[in-house]
């Protein structure tokens, strides 16, 4: 009997400096039907502090600095299979909106058995001060202890020229959409929506009844280990 081809899952990358507005842009378009919004930091607030990851993620970003790759590749692995379990995350009908993953060329690596990139949204801002503060205010408005530092803030744009901007030049140039972030929040996600909506369509073809038109075989759903569902 011949073998299924799995694919990974399709998804596409929300990129950019700390501030750049990645996680704003990915809340809204999760309210669209079809998109799967993932965000790393807020799996991570919600690790229990006690656990040995909740730990070792909140040592690291104390200092502002990226935890250990196959911590933060496990984490995220167990948390996507949760929501699979718990039908938050439909395989079939999602195209997944990765924020703060893959951080480094490593994670590029370890996320290719996971997902295929087919768009990497690049939210641009070249005012490192204006992101500062937009971070700082964040830190107040949202309780978000982990921005009340400004020299680890500093710290985060740091390691993000060092180890995160790279990833730009690991993706093929023609996946990746340069969109200026500092505008109104409706420009922006306009101009996401311009790019994102044909790879929805591409990837999760419908005919005129609203059906889908094709399927593709999905990973075996693994038993993830101390996933949150919420």
């Amino acid at each position: 009997m011949a073998k299924t081809s799995l694919k990974p899952y399709p998804a596409a990358l929300v990129f950019g400096v700390p501030g750049a507005g990645k996680g704003t842009q990915g809340e809204i378009l999760s309210r669209i039907p079809g998109f799967f919004h993932l965000s790393s930091g807020v799996i991570f607030r919600k690790l229990d502090a006690k656990s040995e990851e909740g730990r070792v993620v909140r040592e690291y970003s104390a200092r502002g600095e990226l935890a250990p790759d196959d911590v933060t590749m496990r984490i995220f692995r167990n948390w996507l299979e949760g929501q699979r379990a718990a039908e938050r995350f439909r395989p079939r009908e999602h195209l997944l909106l990765l924020d703060g993953i893959p951080r480094n060329i490593a994670q590029c690596e370890m996320l290719k058995e996971i997902c295929d990139v087919k768009l990497v949204i690049h939210l641009m801002c070249h005012d490192e001060e204006a992101m500062i503060d937009r971070i700082r205010r964040r830190a107040v408005l949202e309780n978000r202890p982990d921005d009340a530092s400004e020299s680890v803030t500093r710290r985060r744009f740091e390691v993000y020229r060092q180890e995160s901007l790279p990833v730009l030049n690991y993706y093929p140039k023609e996946l990746i959409r340069d969109i200026e972030s500092t505008g109104i929040h409706a420009e922006v996600l306009r101009q996401c929506l311009e790019q994102l909506v044909p790879i929805l369509l591409k990837n999760f073809p419908r005919d005129e009844h609203g059906q889908r038109v094709k399927d593709y075989p999905l990973p075996p759903l693994k038993s993830p280990e101390g996933w949150r569902a919420d």
